[in-house]
């Protein structure tokens, strides 16, 4: 071979030795500093289980913001959507923990839905292990609605008696200074009465209402029978009634017997015969009627009176809400009348509804379990879905039937 060529070949072989190390060196080198991959976080072990007990929404957040982990409460408050904290509050939250590792807690009002519901909730955040964040938020709308609740009630019934209370000293301040005018001191006692009537009746249902609101269990529940209850009712309003014109007129179906308090119940039903009396014109009919549907028994109290705006409906049963304030003054109403209507049936496991159309009257009616099991093929009882109206004809179509 060319000694020439011989030296080119070495050369070339050489070089590509030399490039060939040069690599390997630099692969091992790389190898030996190669940084290696964080792996995916990974939720510990007997969270899941531990989040499925919790009552409260509980999430468990990655290090980039994305849900990990979400109890079945957190996709109910519709703080969860997907693999996103939809609330910016809380996300805010999670990262500042994320950053300084301190545990906060903030409440917090969240808007939801269409319509701008808000929801009043109380959340704690606090880093679980080195990269992911633990989120728990209670519900506390129930309990705010609640305190104001308390709050307005408070409010309200140190208005109601200082109204009757200011009225009987200004009266007796009156019959004070009229005392050589027989007449005068007839007539302002005669208003003393009524206000003394009315502050007592007002104090009474307090009580009532109170006591009711514990949420207290019957004390011995024994059978009542419902006819019995209707008839105590209709005798308590029937001369107020028959002074006025206003014909009541009864149609019940025999042993229709429920488990309760017949003191309470005989409350119930009593309040809304003299609700229907006191709010009914001169010369109109009031019909009270008593039926089984399935395994529950429904008595009705029909009017044919003014009726209820469909803008008062929702709130007839809140404690001293009366729609007509001037009226209920004229009729001595206190606005506790429904309220305790409501929290009775609740206590005896049922319900009450209202039906009611302006210029039609109106149609309460209780639903009550029956004491007895269901006879053979009577019909279900009615869907907990239905539309919160009573199942029952217009007050007046009520009265015609009553009256057949």
């Amino acid at each position: 071979m060319d000694p020439t060529l011989a030296a080119v070949l070495g050369g070339v072989i050489g070089a590509a030795l030399a490039l060939l190390s040069l690599g390997a060196m630099m692969l091992s080198e790389r190898a030996q500093h190669k940084i290696p991959v964080s792996p995916e976080p990974i939720v510990p072990s007997g969270v899941a289980t531990v989040l499925s007990v919790l009552r409260s929404s509980a999430v468990v957040m990655g290090p980039e913001d994305q849900v990990l982990q979400a109890s079945a409460p957190a996709h109910v408050l519709g703080i969860v959507r997907g693999e996103r904290l939809v609330v910016e509050d809380l996300l805010t939250m999670v990262r500042a923990v994320r950053r300084d590792g301190e545990i906060r807690q903030q409440d917090l009002e969240i808007i939801r839905g269409r319509l701008g519901a808000t929801q009043y909730v109380s959340a704690r955040v606090a880093p679980l292990g080195s990269q992911l964040v633990l989120v728990l938020v209670e519900d506390r709308t129930r309990e705010r609605r609640l305190e104001a609740i308390r709050r307005d009630f408070t409010v309200n019934v140190s208005h109601e008696l200082k109204t009757p209370i200011g009225a009987l000293i200004l009266l007796a301040d009156a019959v004070s200074e009229a005392a050589d005018d027989p007449e005068a001191v007839q007539r302002f006692s005669g208003r003393m009465r009524i206000e003394a009537a009315r502050l007592s009746r007002l104090v009474k249902e307090i009580i009532e209402l109170s006591r009711l609101q514990g949420d207290d269990p019957l004390e011995n529940p024994g059978p009542v029978d419902i006819n019995g209850v209707i008839d105590a009712a209709v005798d308590r309003c029937r001369v107020d009634a028959e002074d006025r014109d206003i014909k009541i007129v009864v149609k019940t179906d025999p042993d229709l017997e429920v488990m309760g308090s017949e003191d309470q119940l005989s409350i119930a039903i009593g309040n809304l015969v003299e609700n229907a009396v006191n709010y009914s014109p001169d010369g109109t009919r009031v019909a009270v009627a008593a039926h089984p549907i399935g395994d529950l028994v429904e008595v009705t109290v029909s009017d044919q009176g003014v009726g209820i705006p469909s803008s008062d409906l929702e709130r007839i049963f809140e404690r001293f809400y009366r729609v007509d304030r001037a009226r209920s003054r004229e009729t001595g109403g206190t606005g506790l009348g429904l309220s305790i209507v409501k929290h009775i049936a609740s206590i005896h496991g049922g319900d009450v509804r209202v039906w009611s159309v302006e210029g039609q009257g109106s149609t309460f009616t209780v639903r009550l379990p029956l004491r007895l099991e269901p006879a053979a093929g009577q019909t279900d009882s009615p869907s907990q879905e239905e539309p919160a109206i009573p199942l029952t004809p217009t007050p007046s179509e009520r009265a015609k039937e009553a009256a057949s």
